[in-house]
């Protein structure tokens, strides 16, 4: 179904499929899966796997993908129209087809394949920065800055009539 790996490429551990969507099935709304996903059918909504770094999403050539997908081992060899973050491994063979940024640690990409949007490398050093990222946002948001100080700076309260 899907061509060999070059060698020197690693595949990813888990090959296995604990989940098929058929080719005559439409799944509307989001899919949350652990393990392995295969999906020879149709899916609008988003694509998510579990914190399990060694979940796999393969897409046959019928399959189909339109929404975000979020799984750490992705093969296509099908479409998806929306962003796909790849947090190890993005494997595009020849009848791939992404509309909408991909954002990947590891990439192989046969000839034939199109991604029509940005393709964004995301190492250790880029990942990490995003969750100081995070941190700072909560650190700025303070509910009591907003209680009390309108007076104070001159402006009328609503309720002092």
């Amino acid at each position: 179904m899907f061509k060999a790996s070059k060698e020197g490429v690693p595949r990813p551990a888990n090959n296995a499929v604990d989940t098929l969507i058929g080719r005559q099935t439409e799944v509307q709304g989001d899919v949350r899966f652990t393990g392995g996903l295969h999906v020879d059918g149709r899916i609008k909504g988003k694509v998510i796997a579990a914190s399990d770094k060694s979940a796999v999403l393969s897409i046959s050539e019928s399959g189909a993908v339109e929404g975000d997908v979020r799984v750490p081992n992705v093969v296509l060899n099908g479409s998806i129209t929306g962003d796909v973050h790849a947090s190890e491994r993005l494997s595009l063979n020849n009848k791939a087809r992404i509309s909408g940024n991909v954002y990947y640690k590891v990439i192989e990409m046969a000839s034939g394949a199109t991604v029509n949007g940005q393709m964004i490398h995301e190492g250790e050093a880029s990942l990490q920065s995003v969750t100081h990222e995070a941190k700072g946002i909560h650190e700025i948001v303070d509910p009591a800055a907003n209680t009390g100080d309108a007076e104070r700076d001159g402006q009328a309260s609503p309720t002092s009539g």
